[in-house]
């Protein structure tokens, strides 16, 4: 079957240069082009209805006060980043039209689309900007949070169009962190003065997205309309997007094939083969989804808890987890065991090698006995002189889970049984698994989706950083907490040189494995599924901006 590349909506050229001059000197600047129109495609409008299947309820639509997969794939057509990423990941212009990096990477001045307008009408400006970071993005969205939160200095806004952000020192990865997914821009005018994680627009958002919000039904559906005053012109084609709420894969499946849905997010494995000989679906692959990219399954271990502090019982749940079982099984091969910390899709920063704990029962019997756990005659195992836990306690632990990995909570509570470890699964849907987490701390470990981005400041540093212990969902889980590692992302973010940064990465990768707060599972990857006539699609983000379902 013929796999049709992505469409890339915005084409830009980048010229770059470089001064060791003292004095401040562009290194970058980005002036869009035309945006293309397909010239099959009606030039805006006609596109037709797109149905598409999302697995869970978001339980609110603003993505800025979330890193949730689930919010981000049911919201991101409605909003917009300063930039852009292509397909190769590479900044491109969006609500930002262009941008001058100064003072070595201090500074960073972008010029804003003129014209634009959020779907009420009023006009988008830089104040919209300046507020979206500092009173939202740098308090409630955990990946912006913890990596530009503490280096930047200051965002000015000069004058409606054009907004600066200085940082302390240089700062390598900011135009990586701009896009909908990493920065979407809420609007000021409806969110100043309030609570943005309570703000009832937060069910009825207001954006600058090629598509504007109509109703939202929990559980059903949510329906967005085209946005006709869209500063891309002549998109988006489609008239009209269907999210229709549809929890079960094989339920999604079924929809595809009898024409309910025009997309799904996920293809299973085991679907892939079958569905490749029906002609009216065809794939994209990707490694990036709507709640980041370089996503790695992880298991969190609550540190708070005494069963947990011991190094031991980390090292041994490590040891008992069958990983390729979860590519074979779990995955059907769309991933890949994780060899480290900070995923491979990050190449420059990935530390291979690394004596991440291997599969091995018997090592994991071995440090459980030495931890005090002792194995009765059935093979369970009970504390003996285990500190601040009462002799005769079970090894049991709660396992907390979005209902879409209950497949994970089960093979893992088969690994770990073997050795003598009682799994208690707790499937959360993502608001009510975001507050117990990260607000409660009431959990013993859980798996997560950790999604690393483009660059580990991104999605990385949230997991480890002292600083990012706390209430803002998906940050540091475990409670780690080590002085050293947080000075070591310190001076990464501050280093431009990559080669330098990524020997510092892996001294972090080094020091992270040692103390084994999380256990890194796979690295995902995803196949994304639609049926002709629709076409059009990129397999991220704003997906749908320049798709059409017309014949």
């Amino acid at each position: 079957m013929l796999r049709l590349p992505l469409v890339a909506s915005i084409v830009v050229l980048v010229a770059t240069a470089c001064s060791p001059s003292a004095s401040p000197s562009p290194l970058v600047t980005a002036t869009p082009a035309a945006t293309p129109v397909p010239s099959t495609a009606p030039i805006a409008g006609g596109g037709g209805t797109l149905a598409v299947a999302i697995g869970a309820d978001p339980g609110h639509l603003n993505p800025a006060i979330t890193t949730s997969g689930a919010t981000h794939t049911a919201s991101e057509l409605m909003y917009n980043g300063l930039v852009g990423l292509d397909e190769n990941g590479a900044p491109v212009p969006e609500l930002a039209e262009s941008w001058v990096i100064e003072d070595q990477g201090a500074t960073y001045t972008f010029k804003l689309r003129p014209g634009v307008t959020w779907h009420d009408g009023t006009k988008f400006t830089s104040a919209d900007v300046k507020f979206t970071f500092e009173e939202v993005l740098l308090k409630l969205h955990a990946r912006t949070r913890s990596s530009v939160g503490p280096a930047l200095d200051s965002i000015d806004t000069p004058d409606e169009l054009t907004v600066v952000f200085r940082f302390k020192q240089p700062y390598a990865p900011l135009l990586q962190q701009l896009d909908v997914t990493e920065a979407p821009i809420i609007p000021m005018h409806l969110y100043a003065g309030s609570d943005p994680a309570k703000n009832p627009v937060n069910l009825a958002p207001v954006g600058t997205g090629p598509f504007a919000f109509v109703s939202y039904a929990a559980d059903s559906e949510i329906r967005l309309k085209r946005n006709e005053a869209y500063w891309a012109e002549g998109l988006p084609h489609l008239d009209e997007v269907v999210l229709r709420i549809i929890p079960e894969t094989g339920s999604q499946i079924v929809a595809l094939e009898a024409g309910e849905v025009d997309w799904v997010w996920n293809v299973p494995g085991p679907e892939e083969s079958r569905l490749d000989q029906d002609t009216n679906i065809e794939f994209l692959r990707t490694d990036r989804n709507p709640g980041g990219s370089n996503c790695v399954m992880t298991v969190s271990f609550n540190l708070d808890r005494p069963i947990l502090k011991d190094l031991r019982v980390r090292q041994a749940i490590a040891h008992a987890i069958d990983r390729q079982q979860v590519v074979d099984n779990i995955l059907f091969g769309q991933g890949r065991v994780a060899e480290a910390p900070i995923s491979s899709g990050i190449p420059w920063a990935h530390a291979p090698g690394l004596s991440v704990p291997n599969f091995d029962s018997s090592a994991a019997a071995t440090l459980l006995d030495a931890a005090g756990w002792v194995a009765g005659s059935d093979g369970t195992r009970t504390a003996s002189g285990v500190a601040g836990v009462g002799d005769g306690t079970p090894l049991s632990l709660s396992f907390l889970h979005f209902p879409t990995f209950s497949r994970y909570g089960e093979l893992f509570r088969t690994q770990l049984a073997a050795v003598g470890i009682e799994l208690r699964l707790q499937p959360l849907d993502p608001p009510v698994f975001a507050e117990t987490v990260f607000t409660k701390r009431d959990f013993d470990t859980n798996i997560i989706s950790y999604c690393n981005g483009p660059d580990p400041e991104i999605g990385v540093r949230r997991m480890f950083d002292s600083a990012q212990i706390g209430p803002v969902p998906f940050s540091n889980a475990a409670g780690y907490s080590d002085p050293a590692v947080d000075t070591l992302f310190d001076q990464a973010r501050q280093t431009i040189d990559t080669t330098a940064r990524g020997a510092i990465y892996r001294q972090i990768q080094e020091a992270v494995v040692a103390a084994q707060p999380y256990v890194w599972i796979v690295e995902t990857s995803s196949v994304r599924g639609y049926r002709l006539p629709c076409s059009g699609f990129q397999a991220y983000a704003q997906f749908a901006q320049a798709a059409t379902c017309a014949p």
